[in-house]
């Protein structure tokens, strides 16, 4: 028997560190059980996650398990009784999560050690290297990705294969193959869970296309905030140097490669790739003017590719089954998978992979789960700061990049943000403004100045201070950021206000007009009231009011006194008898 607890940062931050070290003192005093650890399988809802595998390689899994569950389980392990188990078994509903994907990004995440490249090579592991070494040439390498449709995961969705070919033809014997883990989107964590789980894929996939190129160097640009995933990335780099799989000579080809780690500050522009070359040189990540493009000219001047994590995951895959078969999956715009981060208002929130075509609808209610606390569903705010919020009427839009960008939206790196009734989305727009806001490396003036008018603007209307024709002037405004901005994170800032505008210019003219807040979440524009038919007395409210704005006797009806009221809501939230409103 073998016990695996799920320990990626998900998992460890909801206790999976604990559970595996309360399962390491108990498993001294038993023999015939094994112990390991594996990443994050996309299913964060569940963590901590514990799997048992028996002898024969049969899985029983465990979710939500504490560190007072585990000597339970080892004893029902120990006996092989896990029927003893079936509070802490995954339900057959949950189960669907999986059940509904097609994993090949994602396809060892969860399963293999991330730290142990046995396990890795048990599963085929470094074989695409192998192969393309000994039996391609760089040419044909580039043609199979050719073949496959693969695109950029990284959100352009720009042909990989075209970015490799322009690489390989420009001139110059010293290259550069690039890896942009900079991942800065809000509610984004593909790449990072990619990383911690199966750190060798993306080793493996950079060595393919470095080789495709012509790189003797390849540089992973991480975001410091991972301090998991650049360990654990470490490790396999190390491991991988020791069994010849990076350095000189790999494998007794002839080509040599070697890799290293540059962790970033964490700055969103730096996704941008000439701003990431920018902050890997040594400089303030701020973007380059384009052409000349980094495939002829970029880390230190010399022909440089950058692709994303999850773009280089699909490669070994790729190489190792046929590029037909990976244009199989998916639509005639866009081939293969995607992996989207699944959170927000949602039941089910995690990670999740799905063949291109798929609708959001599916995503969202099947895979998802729906909208958690028996909420309606109300938007999808898709491709982060840069996306667009997508409506209820839309739901049953493809995923593709084309399908998407018609509703305003764009795929992105894959972040997949759900919202319920309760969101107001002239808050939701000014929340990304004030990200991209702080974000802009303040290089041109549409973007500096533009974003922060727009910022303004949005405040002063979810305080109750909108005034008639701010909407056509955001308008003005957003077409005037995106004409003229240097960047893309200029250029599709505007993107969450002209989306919300499009499908919820009702919101707005409410604030506006109205000074109401229809979601009834801008606290300047609503207030608490108590409504005396329900109210018990049970006072419990007014112990819980920090301001004390709430009077009244036991068993009779209570108020609020609006004028001390801060509208903190801890009233309403402590409230069992749904006495307190919002109007």
């Amino acid at each position: 028997m073998k016990i695996v607890v799920g320990e990626g940062s998900c998992g460890i931050a909801a206790g999976a560190a604990k559970v595996y070290s309360a399962f390491e003192k108990l498993t001294e005093k038993y023999d015939g059980i094994d112990l390991g650890f594996t990443g994050c399988n996309g299913m964060c809802f569940l963590e901590p996650i514990v799997d048992i595998y028996d002898d024969n390689g049969d899985l029983t899994r465990l979710v939500k398990v504490s560190e007072n569950d585990c000597e339970a389980i080892i004893k029902a392990v120990s006996e092989n009784s896990l029927e003893d188990l079936e509070a802490l078994k995954i339900s057959k509903e949950d189960e669907e999560f999986l059940n509904k994907q097609t994993r090949i990004a994602l396809r060892h995440c969860g399963l293999i050690n991330p730290e142990d490249i046995d396990e890795y090579l048990a599963c085929d592991g470094y074989k695409a290297v192998e192969k393309v070494l000994k039996t391609m040439t760089a040419q044909q390498v580039i043609e199979e990705i050719k073949v496959s449709g693969l695109a950029g995961r990284g959100g352009a969705g720009f042909p990989t294969w075209f970015k490799w070919n322009a690489a390989r033809n420009s001139e110059g014997s010293e290259k550069y193959l690039i890896c942009n883990a900079d991942e800065g989107d809000p509610g984004a964590f593909m790449d990072r869970a990619v990383i911690e789980s199966d750190p060798h894929s993306l080793i493996e996939g950079m060595l393919i296309g470095a080789y495709a190129i012509g790189a003797g160097e390849m540089v992973v640009y991480v975001r410091a905030e991972y301090p998991l995933a650049v360990k654990r990335l470490e490790k396999a780099i190390k491991q991988a140097e020791e069994r010849g799989f990076l350095g000189e000579n790999i494998l007794s080809s002839g080509f040599s490669c070697k890799m290293r780690i540059k962790a970033g500050a964490g700055a969103f522009v730096c996704g941008e790739e000439t701003a990431l070359i920018e902050s890997l040189e040594g400089n303030r990540g701020m973007p380059r003017l384009k052409p000349p493009f980094p495939a002829q000219e970029g880390y230190w001047h010399k022909p440089s590719n950058i692709n994303n994590v999850e773009t280089y995951a699909n490669v070994a895959w790729i190489i190792l089954n046929g590029g037909e078969k990976f244009a199989q999956m998916g639509t005639e715009n866009s081939k293969g998978t995607k992996v989207f981060a699944l959170t927000g208002k949602i039941k089910r929130g995690g990670l999740v992979e799905i063949p291109m075509g798929m609708t959001l609808r599916e995503v969202i209610f099947d895979i998802g789960g729906g909208i958690r606390d028996s909420k309606k569903f109300k938007a999808v705010q898709m491709g982060g700061p840069s996306g667009g919020c997508i409506p209820e009427s839309l739901l049953d839009t493809v995923i593709d990049y084309k399908a998407l960008a018609q509703t305003g939206a764009i795929m992105g790196s894959g972040g997949m943000v759900v919202m319920d009734e309760s969101t107001c989305m002239v808050g939701m727009a000014k929340f990304f403004l004030d990200f991209t806001t702080k974000e802009s490396c303040g290089k041109c003036v549409h973007c500096r100045l533009g974003t922060k008018r727009m910022y303004e603007m949005l405040t002063r209307i979810v305080e109750g201070n909108g005034r008639p024709g701010d909407i056509e002037l955001l308008e003005e405004l957003c077409y005037s950021v995106k004409d003229g901005a240097l960047c893309g994170l200029g250029q599709t800032a505007p993107n969450p206000v002209l989306t919300t505008l499009k499908y919820f210019r009702d919101e707005y003219e409410a604030h506006i007009n109205n000074k109401k807040c229809p979601a009834g979440e801008c606290s300047a524009l609503i207030k608490y009231v108590i409504d005396s038919s329900k109210c018990v007395g049970c006072t419990k409210c007014a112990k819980n009011c920090p301001v004390n704005a709430i009077s009244g006797k036991v068993k009779q009806p209570h108020a609020i006194d609006a004028d001390k009221c801060i509208k903190c809501g801890k009233c309403r939230g402590n409230c069992n008898f749904s006495a307190v409103e919002v109007r």
